[in-house]
């Protein structure tokens, strides 16, 4: 009799980490290999003494068609480890990690903000995120499952030829337990409704947190005026904000004039938007400051990435910092060290706006429990909250940091072993480095000569007229990303159009040069 493996019509592609989590194309995410990863995880957790067989495994997904089937598979997965699950429904990333962090494994579903051709699955631990020395381990013990599935007989698996579980069970009715006890985390904190008279624009599009979190904001006494719900699966991100977006943006504050703020968040509700009372989105970076300073932290953990007006407002301010790789697993390790050398108040964001709080705060005589995982939530309620308690408007608490200005984009299509040769080349704070780069960020283009290059995460430039150009590969997709920093939104515009420019951008030209050598 022919293995399962003998017998697959498909020739299967191994998911792979990430920045956080496994993403990769829904064709890819096959019930079997869903089923694959999710029993080694189970696996790795068990044989490291951090679960035990009956124990309940956490399970949420956001709103992309490919999502139910995936649950499905997960669920197949947890009962045939010998473990129970509650299905926490459709509810953001942070809501499911609420609820499982201190109690047991989870699984999210969600492909965040990327396109809805995609999927992913996040693992966490019942002590937290899942973290970079994790994932070795988590690969041993998914190789052991993959062996012993693989070798099965294709009459006695679970599986059919296409990789497809040949009875997939049904979902277990959904618990609202973890939605409720998310808004509890804020609501008891908040009970004097700080936001009451302010008029909140909710972008919902396919947000997974759309109606959760409208029900928050008006918990927290905001009129929240929903708009742009969406039944078909719409990709943003905050870190890619697109003309289209603005425009959009600008067009809600134009039809509403009395609003307070427009709010948003991405696909899994885990990375804020913060659209002041001009159709303005203020990035996720200086958002993290923003909310750094309202909640008093003496110390924030976030990714090189940042612009560096941040550095400037939180030294201004007294609060410590580090700068990370860019995901939230070096975040989360930069504020457990913080929190071991004795900061009491800790934490982290990263450049997408997503919040992290590594300890308990205390705030209006209560606790606000940490949420060392990202949080859309949060930084859309402090930065609300912190301009409507000093009687500002959203536009005048950003006007505070220093002047400095970002932009952030990506192209499509763009090789990884291209940006690893990059990488190579270029990664370098040497004479020799600055040269190179040089030939590709002109003087002509309004660059000023490389002063310096930091090699942290990619190849960050900075240039003698306060410029900054950062590349770095997305770890979820092959595409390669630019983050600028300038003294004016022109400029900084105008570094990420030269780099993403098609055909003959930056980004382009290097490709060829390097396809060519």
């Amino acid at each position: 009799m022919a293995s399962l493996r003998e017998s697959l019509t498909y020739e299967p592609k191994e998911l792979g980490f990430g920045t956080s989590g496994l993403r990769d194309l829904v064709t890819t995410m096959t019930d079997l290999e869903c089923y694959i990863n999710a029993a080694g995880f189970l696996k790795y957790l068990a044989d490291s003494g951090q679960i035990k067989p009956g124990e309940v495994v956490y399970l949420a997904g956001d709103l992309r068609e490919s999502t139910p089937r995936i649950m499905r598979a997960m669920a197949q997965a947890i009962t045939d480890g010998g473990y129970r699950y509650e299905n926490c429904g459709l509810v953001p990333t942070p809501t499911m990690s609420y609820r499982s962090f201190g109690r047991g494994a989870g699984f999210m579903v969600t492909g965040s903000h990327i396109p809805a051709d995609r999927n992913g699955i996040k693992f966490t631990k019942p002590g937290g995120e899942v973290l970079k020395p994790d994932e070795q381990p988590i690969h041993m013990a998914v190789a052991a499952v993959r062996a012993r599935l693989y070798t099965q007989e294709l009459d006695n698996s679970l599986f059919d030829t296409n990789g497809m579980l040949k009875a997939a069970p049904e979902l277990s009715g959904v618990d609202n337990t973890a939605a409720a006890d998310y808004l509890r985390r804020y609501l008891d904190v908040f009970p004097n409704k700080p936001l009451v008279g302010k008029k909140v624009v909710f972008y919902q599009h396919s947000a997974v947190g759309r109606d959760l979190l409208a029900e928050l904001f008006e918990g927290l006494g905001a009129k929240v005026v929903p708009v742009g719900w969406s039944d078909k699966f719409i990709p943003i991100d905050s870190e890619n904000v697109k003309p289209e977006h603005h425009a959009y943006f600008k067009q809600q504050a134009e039809e509403h004039p009395d609003m307070f703020a427009l709010i948003s968040t991405d696909g899994d509700s885990d990375r804020p938007f913060v659209v002041d009372e001009h159709g303005v989105f203020h990035r996720g970076d200086e958002l993290g400051a923003v909310v750094a300073h309202w909640l008093k932290a003496d110390f924030a953990g976030y990714p090189v990435s940042t612009s560096d007006a941040v550095d400037t407002w939180l030294a201004q301010n007294g609060v410590g910092l580090a700068h990370t790789k860019i995901g939230s697993p070096y975040v989360i390790a930069a504020m457990n060290k913080a929190e071991a050398s004795g900061k009491r108040r800790v934490t982290g964001w990263e450049v997408n706006g997503g919040f992290l709080t590594g300890s308990d705060l205390q705030i209006n005589g209560q606790v606000l429990k940490a949420l060392p995982t990202r949080d859309a939530a949060l930084p859309m309620m402090a930065a609300l909250m912190a301009a409507a308690e000093r009687g500002l408007a959203v536009s005048a608490l950003f006007d505070e940091l220093p002047k400095r200005y970002t932009q952030q984009g990506l192209i499509d299509n763009f090789p990884p072993e291209i940006y690893h040769a990059i990488v190579k080349r270029y990664a370098h704070d040497t004479p020799e480095a600055y040269t190179a780069l040089g030939v590709y960020f002109k003087p002509e283009q309004g660059f000023g000569e490389i002063t310096q290059i930091n090699d942290l995460d990619g190849v960050r430039m900075y240039f003698a007229n306060g410029d900054i150009a950062h590349i770095r590969e997305s770890s979820n997709a092959p595409q390669l990303r630019i983050y600028s920093v300038a003294d004016s939104q022109a400029r900084a515009d105008e570094i990420a159009q030269l780099a993403l420019a098609e055909p003959d951008g930056i980004f382009r030209t290097i490709q060829r040069d390097i396809e060519a050598a």
